[in-house]
């Protein structure tokens, strides 16, 4: 699940964004005036949202970007000179802060994870070479004995399996098994 982490260098400006999120049904996982609190909060969560000023006592807002696990996006807030010479890959907000700016912001990049799990859930795993192994063994049988193509063995091997309500590596280790039995 996603989540918010907050740092900006003065931590009362920290939490009048965690109450005005909180308000706005968002969790927040923590709030902090340090760069380090910040990555170790992050580094203990699966995905998120890290909020952060320009500067932190401990580290400007590229190194922390740098620093940052691998499912956080970095959302700066910053002044406009700052954001003219923000990377394209950083999203950025310009202070003063409108709500409804950082609301918004704020779902869409949540919104943009879900979507990203959700893809990667439907994804199939790859294959293990053990399993690859059964699939083209039993692609070679079919090609050699009823002369198939290797795009025709495999389409029959995926039909079969479709077919039987069985996935490609059991009904590949059933043609194997029925070869090897005569």
């Amino acid at each position: 699940m996603s989540s918010i982490v907050i740092a900006l260098p003065k931590i009362e400006d920290a939490k009048k964004i965690r109450t005005i999120l909180e308000r706005h049904g968002f969790s927040v996982a923590s709030v902090c005036s340090a760069a380090s609190n910040a990555l170790a909060s992050a580094s203990e969560l699966e995905s998120g949202v890290l909020i952060c000023g320009y500067r932190l006592p401990d580290m400007n807002y590229l190194d922390l970007s740098e620093c940052l696990p691998g499912g956080f996006e970095m959302l700066l807030l910053a002044s406009e000179r700052v954001i003219c010479e923000v990377p394209d890959s950083i999203l950025s907000l310009q202070m003063p802060l409108k709500t409804s700016d950082l609301i918004n912001t704020v779902h869409m990049i949540l919104s943009k994870q879900e979507r990203r799990r959700k893809k990667e859930k439907k994804r199939p795993k790859p294959r293990s070479w053990k399993e690859q192994n059964y699939i083209s063994n039993a692609k070679m049988i079919l090609m050699q004995r009823n002369h198939l193509s290797e795009e025709e063995a495999y389409r029959y091997i995926q039909k079969s399996s479709m077919d039987s309500g069985t996935n490609m590596v059991e009904t590949a280790q059933m043609i194997l098994m029925l070869f090897f039995e005569e």
